[in-house]
C-alpha cells in the first residue's frame, strides 16, 4: 500500500499465498513464495498508481507476528516451511515448560503466557526437527526471523549484505525478549536451546535499518525505515498515542490492544503484556492485548472447508436474512482459545443444533462469535486497566461488514468507531517510516491525519444483551479441554 503524507492510500496492490496444513493443527507458509508475491505486489501497486520508485520517501514492513522463518545466511533460502501463528505442534512443548513451573517467570519478564502461539518454542521444533538445522545455527549459517525480518533481509540485499534486524514489538512476540531491557533473554534462550547466533539485532520501530537495492523490487535505493507487528501497525495506524486508548483489528483473527503508556501492565485477567512502539532506543510505549486465534478465519472455512458460501461479502446479507443464530453458537477453536482462556486443548464447537437451523444461522452465528469473542476481551481488558472504554476503535478488512460492525456494537453496549481508512495496519507502518525519514515530525501531525467513517451506536436492550452472553459463555465451556493430555 502507498499512502500520502496525509494518510491517505494512494495505490494498493493485494495477492493471496497459500495456506499449508500437513497434519491437524498444523499451518504452514512458504517463506519463498511470500517474498516472491511481496516483490509482485510492490511493483503492481506502484505501476497500477502510475508512481516512480524514487518519489517513495521510506518503506514500511507489517507483518503477521508470530509467524516463524528460518533460511541460510549464504543462499537466502528457506530451510523449512514457515511456521505459522496459528500452529499448534508445540503443545507437548509448551505443557512440559508449564509443568516444569516455569510459566510465571516466563509472564513475568516476557508479559506472555507459555503458550503454542509464539515464536520461540515453533524456533525450538524447528531446531529439534529440521535435519541440520541446530548445527548451521551454532555455526553462524542459519537465521531466524519473524515475517519482518524475512523481507527485510531480503530488501535490503538479502546474501549480499542484508540486515538482519527486527523491532520491539515483533521481539516482544517471540517469547524470548525481556520486556524491561528490550533485548533477548539470555536465561530464556538457555532454556529453549536456542542459539543466540541465529536471532535478529532488535531496533526501535522506527529507525533507518538499511535501504533498498537496485536488484530489488523498488529498483533504487530506498530507505526501509519502518517495523511493526500488525496488531501494533493498527495501534499507531488509528492514531492510539494516548494510555488508555484502544483499537479492534478484525483479520484472520482479532487483536484488541490498549496503549498503556510507559508502564508495564500485568495482567492477572490472561491478557498479554505487549510492546506496543518505540521511536528511539532502549524506550518503549506498552499495550495490552486481548489476542483471539479465530474470526475472520471462521468466515474462511465457511467458504473454504464448507463451501457454504463463495465469499466472505456475501456474509452480510446471509447474516441478515434471519432476526438471530436460532440458539445456536458457534465456538471456533481450532487453534485452543487465546485470551482471555489460553487453553491449548479446546477445540471448535456448534452447539444448541435443531432441525431448524439453516445455512443462514450458522453464518450468523459464525459472525457472532467474532462479536462475543472481542466482548470476552474486553471484559477483561477493562477489569486489568480499571478503564471502562467509551467507544471501540475497528479497522481490518471485516469492518466493511456493517452488519456485522452493529452486531458487535449490540453485543458490547459501546460504540463502534470506523475510520476512513481500513487498513491501518499498513499504514501503522508507514507512519513509522516517514517519522524516520522525516515526512512527519511528530504524532501530533499523525492524529490530524484520522478521519472518521462510521460510528455505529447499541441498539440491544441490556437483557437481550445479558442473555445473549450467557450463552455463548456456555458454549464456551463446552469447547474447553476437549483434546486430552497425553
Amino acid at each position: 500500500m502507498v499512502f500520502s503524507r496525509e494518510g491517505r492510500v494512494v495505490a494498493r496492490e493485494y495477492a493471496e499465498h497459500r495456506q499449508i496444513y500437513p497434519q491437524p493443527g498444523w499451518v504452514e507458509h512458504d517463506p519463498a513464495e511470500i517474498w516472491a508475491k511481496t516483490q509482485e505486489v510492490v511493483q503492481a501497486a506502484l505501476a497500477g498508481g502510475n508512481i516512480a520508485a524514487q518519489d517513495i520517501l521510506g518503506l514500511g514492513i507489517t507483518n503477521q507476528r508470530e509467524t516463524t522463518v528460518v533460511w541460510q545466511r549464504s543462499a537466502g533460502e528457506p530451510l523449512c516451511n514457515a511456521i505459522v501463528w496459528q500452529d499448534t505442534r508445540t503443545r507437548d512443548l509448551c505443557q512440559q515448560l508449564i509443568a516444569d513451573g516455569l510459566e510465571e517467570m516466563v509472564r513475568a519478564r516476557t508479559g506472555l503466557p507459555i503458550s503454542t502461539y509464539f515464536s520461540g518454542p515453533k524456533l525450538r521444533w524447528m531446531l529439534d526437527h529440521v535435519p541440520g538445522l541446530r548445527r548451521k545455527a551454532q555455526r553462524g549459517q542459519a537465521l531466524f526471523g519473524n515475517i519482518d525480518t524475512w523481507l527485510i533481509w531480503n530488501l535490503t540485499g538479502g546474501p549480499q549484505g542484508g540486515v538482519h534486524v527486527t523491532d520491539v514489538t515483533n521481539g516482544s512476540r517471540t517469547m524470548l525478549m525481556n520486556l524491561q531491557t528490550l533485548d533477548w533473554d539470555q536465561e530464556l534462550l538457555e532454556l529453549l536451546e536456542i542459539p543466540r547466533e541465529m536471532l535478529p539485532r532488535i531496533r526501535p520501530s522506527s529507525e533507518v535499518y538499511g535501504t533498498t537495492t537496485k536488484e530489488g523490487p523498488l529498483g533504487v535505493a530506498i530507505p526501509v525505515a519502518g517495523d511493526l507487528g500488525d496488531q501494533q501497525g493498527a495501534l499507531v495506524g488509528q492514531a492510539c498515542y494516548t494510555p488508555g486508548q484502544a483499537k479492534n483489528t478484525y483479520g484472520t483473527g482479532s487483536f484488541l490492544l490498549l496503549n498503556t503508556g510507559s508502564e508495564i501492565v500485568p495482567s492477572p485477567s490472561g491478557l498479554l503484556t505487549t510492546v506496543a512502539y518505540a521511536t528511539e532506543p532502549g524506550k518503549a510505549t506498552y499495550a495490552l492485548e486481548g489476542s483471539i486465534a479465530i474470526t475472520g478465519a471462521a468466515v474462511q472455512w465457511l467458504r473454504d472447508n464448507l463451501g457454504l458460501i463463495q465469499s466472505a461479502a456475501e456474509t452480510e446479507e446471509i447474516a441478515n436474512s434471519v432476526k438471530d443464530a436460532g440458539g445456536i453458537y458457534f465456538v471456533p477453536a481450532f487453534s485452543g482459545l487465546f485470551a482471555p482462556y489460553w487453553d491449548m486443548m479446546a477445540r471448535g464447537a456448534i452447539v444448541g443444533l435443531t432441525r431448524y437451523i439453516t445455512r443462514a444461522h450458522l453464518v450468523r452465528a459464525t459472525l457472532e462469535s467474532i462479536c462475543y469473542q472481542t466482548k470476552d476481551v474486553l471484559e477483561a481488558m477493562e477489569a486489568d486497566s480499571g478503564i471502562k472504554l467509551r467507544a471501540l476503535k475497528v479497522d481490518g478488512g471485516a469492518t466493511v461488514n456493517n452488519f456485522l460492525m452493529q452486531l458487535q456494537a449490540d453485543i458490547l453496549g459501546v460504540e463502534v468507531v470506523r475510520p476512513v481508512v481500513e487498513e491501518t495496519t499498513a499504514l501503522g507502518s508507514a507512519y513509522m517510516a516517514g517519522l524516520a525519514t522525516g515526512l512527519w515530525r511528530d504524532f501530533d501531525e499523525l492524529r490530524a491525519n484520522w478521519a472518521l467513517d462510521r460510528v455505529f451506536k447499541p441498539q440491544w436492550d441490556e437483557e437481550r444483551r445479558a442473555v445473549g452472553y450467557a450463552g455463548w459463555k456456555r458454549a464456551v465451556e463446552r469447547a474447553r479441554g476437549w483434546v486430552e493430555e497425553r
